[in-house]
Parts: structure tokens; sequence; C-alpha cells
């Protein structure tokens, strides 16, 4: 079958149409903006990329469209599938039919973290030997591709609440039935699709509808929000996660849930911790503890990481494996991704535009770098933002964003264009610790003449963001050393 996927560049339609291949089929299909890491990972397997939503892409016609959730009526391409009566269906629809039919799925859902948790928790079960499948909105550096179809019941899908296209406007992750769900978080984002807070906590509780009474639903200790969607009803068993929770409050949970799950802090970036799990039995309460150290910072992968560890545990994978898979987890690329250090200065990518992960990440890095012995001259924490998502742009996070940033020495926005956001007012109330600039040449420029060694530049963005990571390196590479 020759299928065609409009908007193939997004994270998620780019790893349907890798499982779509590996499935046997024909792939092609169509973006606007087609750049990596997305775009390389496509042609590397093989697959025929269309830059823009011209007809003729259609041409011949494929035996199905998929159509990506940023496909609007007034498209053209969009009016010529209905014009001509192509048969066509969704992503999430067509993940559901063709690859989740019997499967045990492993759904990782929350305003953030999901695509680090996932990643994370199809390593284990891939490092247990479970072979899983998985469709990861983003590239995993454990993992060749951001999908795969595995060779287990196992799979594991980032269950994200936008909706699901254009004639369906019902939340991705109502498609996908997890026999075992991470509910990471949930806070107010896609303020363009979502009136409220409580129209998101509704689609999450349609998702807490569709979990079997066998199943699992993890989520973290506080989360004041899951907690007010579990309330509306549920109906399958919980338990509950921590971190650096009191003993007195992990045994009496245990006794609640029967599992009770805590990460124990060795320092305080989150680079050095304990897996504690608390069970209960009629003999009392048992502690397990395994140790983890690893390459990522902050408390929000610590988070990540001890909801993997639960959900595995679910499919039957040890303590101990999980601990060790952890250890070797790689990271996932742009989020907080090394991209370069020149002259000592170290540039990364990172994917954050809500206000939570923002602040999460950079007091990560912040936390880090106090705990290193020694800094260079400069030691400082710059991040580089592009208020880039719909909500962000509508000015929804006005109020925060301006303390989301505190972690870091200086804060530099790119002034976007035609958008509700007040980024001078937000500037007023950094206290002198922001600047905003017209373009990426300017930021370019400025970071050339302010960095010095030892600084850590973060550069954040949920687009490409016109490249302006290896426009710096480049630039930091030219220029003249200093004295």
């Amino acid at each position: 079958m020759h299928i065609h996927i409009l908007g193939i560049c997004g994270t998620f339609m780019g790893s349907l149409a890798v499982l779509a291949r590996d499935l046997g089929h024909q792939v092609s299909g169509s973006d606007a903006n087609v750049y990596p890491p997305m775009s390389t990972q496509l042609e590397s397997q093989g697959i025929s990329l269309c830059q823009g939503y011209d007809p003729g892409n259609l041409q011949p016609p494929p035996d199905l469209v998929v159509v990506g959730n940023a496909m609007a009526r007034g498209n053209p391409v969009v009016e010529y599938v209905l014009d001509n009566n192509l048969p066509y269906c969704s992503g999430p629809e067509f993940l559901a039919r063709f690859v989740l039919q019997d499967r045990w799925v492993l759904g990782v859902a929350g305003t953030h973290g999901k695509t680090t948790t996932s990643s994370m928790l199809a390593w284990i079960l891939d490092y247990a030997g479970l072979n899983p499948g998985y469709l990861i909105g983003g590239v995993a550096s454990n993992f060749s591709a951001s999908a795969s179809l595995g060779e287990s019941p196992f799979f594991v899908v980032e269950a994200d609440e936008y909706d699901t296209a254009f004639f369906d406007k019902r939340s991705k992750f109502i498609h996908y039935a997890p026999r075992t769900a991470i509910l990471n978080n949930l806070e107010f984002d896609h303020g363009d699709i979502f009136e409220d807070l409580e129209a998101i906590k509704k689609q999450f509780h349609h998702l807490v509808r569709t979990i079997p009474a066998n199943g699992l639903i993890l989520y973290t200790r506080g989360e004041r929000h899951i907690e007010a969607v579990l309330e509306m009803g549920c109906w399958t068993p919980v338990q509950q996660l921590g971190v650096d929770t009191p003993r007195d409050d992990c045994e009496a949970q245990a006794r609640t849930d029967t599992l009770f799950w805590n990460a124990r802090l060795l320092n305080a970036s989150g680079s050095r911790f304990e897996i504690e799990k608390y069970s209960w039995s009629d003999s009392g309460c048992a502690v397990t503890a395994v140790p983890v150290e690893w390459t990522l910072s902050g408390l929000h992968n610590v988070r990540n990481g001890l909801a993997a560890v639960a959900a595995a545990h679910h499919a039957g994978v040890a303590l101990d494996s999980t601990a060790e898979a952890l250890s070797r987890f790689a990271g996932v690329k742009r989020r907080l991704e090394l991209r370069g250090t020149v002259r000592g200065i170290s540039v990364y990518d990172d994917f954050a535009h809500h206000p939570t992960a923002i602040a999460t990440t950079l007091e990560g890095v912040a936390a880090r770098l106090g705990e290193q012995p020694h800094q260079e001259s400069g030691g400082r924490l710059i991040a580089v933002i592009e208020p880039r998502s719909n909500t962000m742009r509508m000015g929804i996070h006005q109020a925060q964003l301006a303390r989301a940033t505190e972690a870091a020495t200086l804060t530099l926005w790119k002034r976007p264009e035609d958008a509700g956001l007040d980024l001078d007012g937000i500037i007023a109330d950094s206290n002198g610790t922001a600047r905003a600039f017209d373009s990426v040449s300017d930021i370019v420029r400025f970071l050339v003449d302010y960095s010095d060694a030892g600084d850590h530049v973060v550069i954040m963005s949920n687009g490409g963001f016109e490249g302006i990571h290896q426009q710096l390196l480049e630039a930091l590479a030219g220029r003249e050393p200093r004295a």
C-alpha cells in the first residue's frame, strides 16, 4: 500500500512514517517546513519528502492519505483529498488500527516530559531484552530512529493531548487505549485549541476511562490537577511517585496503594539518586533501593526516570535492570542536547517552550554548574529563547515567563512578529537580566561579544530557530582569541 503523510516532518507524523515503512508500505510525505533532525531521519530511512503542499504530490493517487493535525481546511492538498474522495485518516487512527491492536500499550501523557519519559521507558524495556515497539515524538540517542515496530507485545507511545486532526478534535491519546499509563503532570497549554484548564482535564479523564481494570496508572504525588482528574472517576489501580518524600509518608502511601515509588536525591542537580520501591504486604512494608548515576540533571528528569522505572516494573522488568538502563540512558536530541563547545563556551539545544519546562531545565543546569569544583572565567548560564509555540505567542503565559528564567544569568529573547506576547513587559519584570532582539543574527553577534570561556548557552525553541546553534558555533570559532 502506498501511504502519503501530510505534515510528515512533525515529530509524531515522522515517527509514524517510520512505522508505516516498517510495516512494508511505500511511504512518502509532504510538509511546509522540512528541517533536521526529523527530515534527516526520514531521508535516511528511504522515505521520500516533498516540500510544500502541492496537490501534484498526490499523483499518482496514494492508497491512503494520513492527515497530520497541523493540516486545516483551505489547504490546497486537503481540499484535493476531499474533492477527489481519496481515502484518508488521522495519524492516531492509523497507529491504533495498524500498530496497537493486540499490544500491551504503555502510554506516557502529561504537559511536560512525554518525549524524555517515553524514550527512557522504551530504552529500559529494550535493555531488559524485551524488544519493545515504540513511537516517540523525538529522536532518542539510544535508538537509531524515533519509532520501531518491535518484536514483543510491548509498545511505548508518547500520548499527546493535542487534538487529532481537523476532522477529529479529540486528543490524540484517546485512540491508544494504554494498559500502563503515566500521567506525568497537567498544566494549561495549547491555548490555540483548549479554552481553559478544565477542557484539558476533560480530555485527560477521557483517557482515564480507556485504561482497563487490569492496567495501572502512575502519577507524581501532589500533582493536584491529575488528582482532580482521577477524582472524576477511576477504574484502574493507581501508584504514586515522589521525590525525597519522607519515609513515613512513603510507607503510608504504600499501605494504601500496595506500592509507592520514591527517588532519594544524592546531590542537588539530580545526577545521582536512589530509586526506592516501598511495597506493602501483610508482613509490613518492604523497601528496595537501587542507585542511579547518569548524565542528565534536573528534578524533572529524576521524576521522568522514576515514572519510566515504575512503568517498566509493571511490564515485568526487575528493578536492578531498570536502574542499570537509566544509568546508560544517553538522552534525547533537542532535550538539553550539547551541540558543541567552542573556545570553552558550551552551546545546547533544548525544546522547552512552556514556563515550567523552561524553569526546570535551567534550574537543573544551574544546579549542575554549582556542583563543579571550579569554573573558568565565565561560568554563566545564558538562556536564548524563541517564543514560537502558539500558546507562548498568544501571551497566555506572560506572567510566568520572567520567573521561569530566574536561574539564568541572562536571558535573550527573539522578538516574535504579530504576537500577543508583551516581551517588553517580561524584560521589565526580569530586573535587568533579559534583553530582546529582532533577529537571530543580532543575537549571535551579541553572544560572540558577551560570552566567555566557561559559559553555558541554552537555546530554547520548538522549531529550527533559523539554525542559530550552528551559526553561533561558527561565529565563536571565528572570533579572535581573548587575552
